[in-house]
């Protein structure tokens, strides 16, 4: 019949998905592909900006970071999310720094001291570091130093080896750098060893810190006095002559309350300023977080509260520096 379209046999419905499935694309092996990359000449190095590390001007320091490792990431933008050294906040909160403004230079003062003609009592803030009482080992202790709006003054950072710190603990020799918010290096504080297995009462055995501002330019000495009852340190100039006197109290390891040393003239009549060591509870007695308050006359020379400033490290590093425990083995 001519009406009639002749149709193709039917086959098997597998033979049917066979022909209509397409081949499988992945091959064996991946593919070998020829780059097409042709390496130029090399372009010229642009230096880092200035402000951060490896882009400082030459004879600046740049302080270490408040952690090895970084407890946030930038969240957009060009410039870096800055935390208060100390403060550890979530990754989702900010705390910006607030830096004192900076004051504009002055004759006969070194410069970076111009924040303490301007101040008459400082803070020093020590970081708390909880892996020191995880792990036993002794860190550089770090320092932020404000004033009474809690703005930031100074930074104080130890550089001290490791064989160091954890060989001799608190009667380590250090070096503490005090920085700016530029990251410059405006004083050096150097304490020497001293051994302490002779007599107390011989000069070999007293502690000492000098005071260089700037760094390389010594501006002062803090001396220890051997005394039965008390601590007792004369504060010097360049030329080691006693210029004030530092008297502690009777107790210096006291629990529950503050402990003052009182910054006096020569004579011991007047008064001039004190350093004090706020009691901070369990956190003062179990743990490196001291906090200082240091007070002197607003118009005291600003190398003499510099001087006072130095004093306060020393002193802490004698009566209020608590090593790691030691593990028993």
């Amino acid at each position: 019949m001519s009406g009639v379209v002749p149709t193709a046999p039917e086959q098997p419905a597998g033979e049917m998905e066979n022909q209509t499935k397409p081949p499988d694309p992945r091959p064996d092996a991946p593919p070998e592909y020829s780059s097409h990359f042709l390496p130029g000449p090399p372009g010229t190095a642009v230096p880092p900006p200035t402000g951060y590390p490896g882009g400082l001007p030459m004879g600046y320091y740049s302080p270490q970071q408040p952690s090895t490792f970084p407890l946030y990431q930038p969240v957009g933008g060009i410039h870096p999310v800055r935390y208060q050294p100390g403060k550890y906040p979530m990754p989702n909160q900010s705390v910006p720094i607030t830096w004192m403004p900076g004051p504009t230079p002055m004759a006969n003062c070194p410069p970076g001291l111009e924040y303490l003609v301007q101040l008459d009592n400082i803070h020093v803030l020590q970081h708390f570091e909880p892996l020191e009482m995880m792990t036993c080992f002794e860190t550089n202790n770090r320092y932020d130093i404000k004033n009474n709006s809690d703005q930031m003054v100074y930074v104080v950072t130890e550089d001290t080896d490791d064989f160091t710190r954890n060989a001799y603990r608190t009667l380590r020799p250090f070096v503490l750098r005090v920085t700016d918010c530029m990251g410059r290096e405006i004083m050096t504080m150097q304490r020497p060893f001293r051994c302490t297995c002779c007599c107390f009462c011989c000069p070999s055995a007293r502690q000492e810190l000098e005071v260089q501002c700037p760094p390389g330019v010594t501006i002062g000495f803090v001396a220890e006095h051997w005394n039965l009852c008390r601590a007792v340190y004369s504060i010097q100039n360049e030329k080691k002559e006693n210029v004030m006197r530092v008297r502690g109290p009777c107790s210096t390891y006291g629990c529950g309350s503050d402990s003052v040393f009182e910054v006096k003239s020569l004579d011991g009549i007047s008064n001039i300023g004190s350093i004090i060591r706020k009691w901070n509870g369990l956190l003062s007695a179990m743990a490196d977080a001291d906090h200082f308050d240091i007070h002197f006359p607003l118009d005291l020379d600003v190398k003499m509260k510099a001087m006072i400033f130095g004093a306060c490290f020393l002193i802490g590093f004698m009566y209020f520096e608590r090593s790691p425990p030691q593990r028993s083995r």
